[in-house]
C-alpha cells in the first residue's frame, strides 16, 4: 500500500480519503490499487457499517491522473490497446465494488469531482457538496467519448436524460446549485462542516439493524434496473420476509412500544 488512500476508523464508520493533494486526489496506479483494495474487502467486514468518502486538499478527485498515465505507457511488455484496456478494467472495477458492497458510502464533495472523480461520487449512496463543489464527465474534452466510468449509467439515472446528455456532450462543469436542483447532492454543507454533517447522517444509518441497512442498500441496487413492477417488489417482499424472521426485528418493535433505543446482536 502507498498510503494514498487513508482509512480512520471512528465506531462502526470508516472515514476513507483520496490522499494525493498535490495531484487534485487524480487517480494514479497506486490510489487506484488502494481504492479497489478497500471496497473490495468490505464484503466480509461486519465491524463497518458505513463509509465516508472523501478527498483531502482543495479538490475531492481530479480523474485519472493524464501525467502518471503516459509517462507510465511504455513501461510494461503490452500493447498501448492492452494497457488501456487494463487501465479502463482497474478504475471501472472500483464503482463496480462500490455499489456491491453491503455498507451505504456516504461522499463528501468539495472543489472538483472530474471525470472519474465523478463517478466515484456517482457510485456512492448519498452525496454532500460544499459550495464549492463542481463536476463533470471531463472524457469527451480530450478527444475520447463522452460515455466513461460507468457516466452513462448513472447520470440519466440521477439527473435525468436531458442534463445528462448536456453533460456527458460537452464535459462542461456543473456547479453545487445546479447539482443540487438536479438531485445530483442532497445538500449543499459549508466545506468545514462536511465531515459532521455526512457523520451526523451516518449515525442516523447506525440506528437501524444492521441487516436491514445492508439489504435496504441491496435492494436500492437491484430495482433501479427492475424490469417491472412486481419484478421490483418482489424483491422488497423477499427482504422483509428475511428480516420480520430476524431476532432485531422483535427487538426494534419491542424499543419502539417501550420507547427506548434498540440493542441489536446480528451482525
Amino acid at each position: 500500500m502507498s498510503g494514498e488512500l487513508l482509512v480512520e476508523a471512528r465506531g462502526q464508520v470508516e472515514i476513507a480519503t483520496l490522499h494525493r493533494p498535490d495531484r487534485l486526489n487524480a487517480l494514479n496506479e497506486g490510489l487506484v490499487e488502494e481504492l479497489n483494495t478497500y471496497f473490495g474487502g468490505l464484503a466480509d467486514r461486519q465491524d463497518v457499517r458505513v463509509v465516508i468518502l472523501r478527498g483531502a486538499g482543495r479538490g475531492f478527485c481530479a480523474g485519472l491522473d493524464i501525467q502518471e498515465d503516459r509517462q507510465k505507457s511504455g513501461t510494461r511488455d503490452e500493447t498501448p490497446v492492452l494497457r488501456t484496456l487494463r487501465t479502463q478494467t482497474s478504475i471501472g472495477n472500483i464503482y463496480r465494488k462500490m455499489r456491491a458492497c453491503p455498507q451505504p458510502i456516504i461522499a463528501l464533495g468539495h472543489g472538483a469531482a472530474a471525470g472519474g472523480g465523478l463517478s466515484l461520487l456517482l457510485a456512492s449512496d448519498v452525496r454532500y457538496g460544499s459550495p464549492s463543489f463542481r463536476c463533470n464527465a471531463a472524457y469527451i474534452r480530450i478527444g475520447l467519448g463522452g460515455c466513461d466510468m460507468a457516466s452513462s449509467y448513472f447520470l440519466p439515472r440521477l439527473v435525468g436524460a436531458s442534463l445528462a446528455a448536456e453533460m456527458i456532450l460537452t464535459g462542461r462543469f456543473i456547479d453545487a446549485e445546479r447539482a443540487l436542483g438536479a438531485g445530483l447532492i442532497s445538500e449543499i454543507v459549508d466545506e468545514d462542516k462536511l465531515l459532521d454533517r455526512g457523520l451526523a447522517l451516518a449515525d442516523e444509518m447506525l440506528a437501524t439493524s444492521p441487516w436491514g441497512l445492508r439489504l435496504s442498500k441491496q435492494a436500492l441496487n437491484l430495482n433501479i434496473d427492475a424490469q417491472s413492477l412486481d419484478a421490483a417488489m418482489a424483491i422488497e417482499d423477499r427482504q422483509q420476509v428475511i428480516l420480520s424472521a430476524t431476532e432485531d426485528h422483535k427487538e426494534a418493535l419491542a424499543a419502539f412500544l417501550d420507547k427506548r433505543p434498540p440493542q441489536y446482536r446480528e451482525r
